[in-house]
């Protein structure tokens, strides 16, 4: 099936419909609604561990001790301004509380990351008037087109209507991957031919959207083109493309981010940040690394939410993020 807004081009929007848009295929695992926890694999090492050995329990927490908590956050991806910020904070607080010991200065930093995290917020999404529209941006190798994929399951797992937009034209297999995941979760995916301009996926995808009475459609983008600058103008196309046909939307910028790639990954959200305008992070990969605390730096230097959590491959394997949970997953041994 076939649909085309009036003043397409004769190739025109293909609209990919399953056979039977209605219901998720029961091959496909629904999300499970409980945030606590977040589902995160315990590591045989890492962070916590390291910690663990740097503040003992009856030791006193020195001058040296600090020196070496620094070193462990900033080899935990946090980075140097904000492990600062961090470690300040946490002797501000022992001190204030009386504490003196290694097991003092370790409750101290959770709660200083609980709370910083918490300060920007986080697994609250929500879709407002419909149709709600979510550009999901990123770059390639992050999860970027899966993450949709969780992210539809969990919205049709939670009695709305979606749709997806193939409109990362720049790579054929970006719309193939896309069309396969709609099959599969029993949505329909609006795309056009590979090359073709992302910003007529988009209105289309709108456009249908509205006929519809759909609740929300999902965005995919380019991870990568030319170069940098061609990219962020492609996307702020999108975006005024978008506003244009729904004033107020898209209703969510979500920024794909993987969790391993380090300070690297904190250079990617601000560039994606300050030319996208991201409303919140979706950190993929949290199950496969032993740092994870480049969602700290995230937090902190954009003010950014981070949203939801990748744990996994499957497809329920995306949890509402939760401060208290990831801090408890960051120093476990």
């Amino acid at each position: 099936m076939f649909w085309r807004r009036r003043d397409a081009p004769p190739e025109g929007a293909e609209m990919v419909e399953p056979e039977d848009p209605a219901p998720v295929p029961s091959t496909v695992a629904r999300p499970a609604r409980e945030p606590r926890g977040m589902g995160l694999r315990a590591r045989p090492s890492g962070f916590g561990a390291r910690l663990r050995s740097i503040l003992g329990a009856g030791e006193p927490a020195t001058e040296e001790t600090w020196d070496d908590v620094t070193e462990a956050l900033i080899g935990a991806d946090v980075g140097a301004p904000t492990t600062l910020e961090l470690v300040d904070a946490a002797r501000a607080q022992m001190e204030a509380s009386g504490g003196r010991t290694g097991e003092d200065a370790r409750r101290a930093l959770a709660t200083v990351i609980r709370d910083r995290l918490a300060a920007v917020g986080s697994g609250a999404f929500e879709l407002g008037a419909a149709p709600s529209v979510i550009l999901v941006v990123g770059v390639n190798g992050t999860g970027k087109t899966t993450s949709i994929a969780k992210l539809a399951s969990r919205l049709l797992a939670d009695g709305h209507s979606v749709a997806l937009a193939a409109a990362d034209t720049f790579r054929a297999a970006a719309v193939e991957q896309l069309r396969i995941w709609g099959e599969q979760l029993g949505v329909a995916v609006i795309a056009q031919r590979p090359g073709a301009d992302p910003g007529a996926v988009a209105f289309d995808a709108v456009e249908a959207a509205v006929s519809r009475g759909l609740d929300a459609v999902l965005v995919d983008t380019a991870g990568r083109l030319q170069n940098k600058q061609q990219l962020m103008e492609e996307l702020a196309k999108i975006r005024r493309v978008i506003e244009r046909r729904l004033p107020g939307q898209p209703r969510h910028v979500l920024l794909v981010l993987d969790a391993t790639s380090g300070q690297n990954g904190l250079l990617q959200a601000e560039a994606f940040s300050r030319e996208a305008g991201v409303t919140g992070i979706v950190l993929t990969k949290l199950d496969g690394t032993a740092k994870g605390g480049v969602a700290l730096a995230v937090a902190e230097r954009l003010g950014v939410p981070i949203l939801f959590a990748g744990i996994g491959e499957e497809i329920d394997a995306l949890a509402p993020f939760d401060p208290e949970a990831f801090v408890e997953w960051l120093f476990a041994e």
